[in-house]
């Protein structure tokens, strides 16, 4: 019986150090969701991957893009939200840019001057 009590006491002093230790860490987190800042900044950034990975489906991904969107995860990280749009909204651009140029592009059409060339 003496050995039950100790090893039920010592779950319930784990579980209470794991939620006391995730409610200070929700805290935290809570602290940084609460600034409008932050908040635009990861709605930013989430939409620059958006963009990258739909103009990564069509390969028209261009070389920069995630380079962008992974320094603007780490300007947001440190707390730098206005350098984080800016440049998420750099990287989106891109990616937007990259999906309609691949698209353009996908079915090449070659002027006639250059059609006898191509045709041999």
């Amino acid at each position: 019986m003496m050995r039950i009590d100790k090893t039920m006491t010592g779950v319930a002093l784990a579980l209470a150090l794991m939620l006391g230790g995730g409610v200070a860490m929700a805290a935290g987190t809570d602290a940084k969701a609460a600034d409008p800042k932050a908040a635009e900044a990861a709605k930013v950034i989430e939409h620059a991957e958006m963009a990258r990975k739909r103009a990564a489906s069509v390969d028209g991904e261009w070389r920069d893009t995630a380079k962008f969107i992974k320094k603007a995860r780490a300007l947001a990280k440190e707390g730098k939200y206005d350098a984080a749009i800016k440049l998420a909204k750099k990287a989106k651009r891109q990616g937007e840019l990259g999906y309609e140029q691949a698209v353009s592009q996908e079915k090449l059409r070659i002027p006639s001057y250059f059609q006898s060339y191509y045709s041999d």
